[in-house]
């Protein structure tokens, strides 16, 4: 892991959004697995402005959700679809066939991660995945646990997701969540994991550790050979 530190929010987000354009300056239609959330807002921002000076950079990108909020309307303004949509999905100009996204509310969550990483196996494998890091080290809903799934699955929600800001002001609050497993990003060619945000002093010295445990499921990504860290040095 390389592990960059930015003096404040915007450096970090400079960084992560010229990382992404410049891979894809070399090669347009690669597949970005997109997380929501505070830490990507400046990445995806600074992608749209780069659209409108290089619209054939982004004419042929892929998206693929990294997680949603299981039991709610995909309609909530607080859903990750609603996040993507109005973030990346409309600023970038991504039509429908180059969207992968889990539904919200589906009628056998299981059918719905099935179908999940049949198109992962199809489209993939990811070529970026971006990332963020939650207070007790997970990422997506990738919660620390006895045992990590590998795979696109069902997630039981941690105490601390459910105090996610997304989390906290939805009328129906969240039973699940969906998400990519863990050999789903450890997969993908590339991974940016975005650092920031308050209170998270404890679990990025855990991080920097460099010990892999199942109890901070972020630390995996130090068995990856590709993986750009940028951290606000203001969330230090």
């Amino acid at each position: 892991m390389k592990v960059q530190y930015c003096s404040d929010y915007g450096e970090m987000s400079r960084s992560g959004s010229d990382s992404i354009v410049a891979d894809l300056r070399e090669k347009p239609g690669q597949l970005i697995c997109a997380a929501t959330g505070n830490s990507p807002v400046g990445v995806y921002q600074n992608l749209a402005a780069s659209y409108f000076d290089e619209k054939e950079v982004f004419k042929k990108l892929r998206i693929i959700k990294l997680d949603e909020w299981g039991g709610i309307p995909s309609t909530d303004p607080n859903s990750c679809e609603t996040f993507i949509q109005e973030k990346i999905l409309r600023p970038l100009h991504i039509s429908s066939d180059r969207y992968i996204a889990f539904k919200s509310d589906p009628v056998s969550p299981r059918k719905e991660c099935q179908r999940i990483q049949k198109e992962i196996r199809l489209n993939g494998p990811i070529d970026i995945c971006i990332l963020g890091l939650g207070k007790n080290g997970h990422i997506g809903f990738n919660e620390p646990a006895e045992a990590l799934n590998s795979n696109c699955h069902m997630a039981r929600l941690s105490h601390q997701s459910l105090q996610h800001a997304m989390a906290n002001t939805m009328e129906i609050k969240p039973r699940y969540g969906l998400t990519l497993g863990m050999d789903d990003i450890l997969q993908s060619k590339k991974i940016i994991l975005l650092i920031t945000g308050s209170n998270k002093q404890s679990v990025i010295s855990k991080l920097l550790l460099k010990r892999i445990t199942k109890q901070l499921p972020a630390s995996f990504l130090w068995s990856h050979t590709n993986v750009e860290c940028f951290i606000d040095s203001t969330a230090l």
